[in-house]
């Protein structure tokens, strides 16, 4: 798929030709609007519109009975008490590595 091949793209740049991988490139004709004809529509009869129902207005009104209760006052939050500070632990010291033997080498086959 190269530039040798004709069924591609680059074989067709290549090879100079053209087909469904690389169409020419089309003429550009200045386009020609036709000129439509301005149709004048008539107003069309709008119905009547609805009467609406009168609707009875309410003027009973409820009273609301006062609430007189009292909340219960909020207890204030107890304070956490302070811990007495720990003294820190002395830091670990690493262990010696013994040495070890290094592995042989692998022998390569031939």
């Amino acid at each position: 798929m190269g530039k040798g091949d004709k069924k591609t793209r680059r074989g067709k740049i290549i090879l100079g030709s053209y087909g469904v991988r690389r169409p020419r490139k089309g003429h550009e004709k200045p386009a020609i609007k036709p000129v439509k004809e301005i149709l004048v529509k008539e107003p069309k009869d709008k119905k009547p519109l609805k009467e609406k129902k009168e609707v009875k207005e309410v003027t009973a009104v409820k009273e609301m009975a006062e609430v007189n209760e009292v909340k219960a006052a909020v207890k204030p939050k107890e304070t956490k008490t302070v811990k007495e500070k720990v003294e820190a632990k002395p830091p670990k010291v690493a262990k010696e590595k013994s040495e070890k033997e290094p592995k042989p080498k692998k022998e390569k086959k031939s």
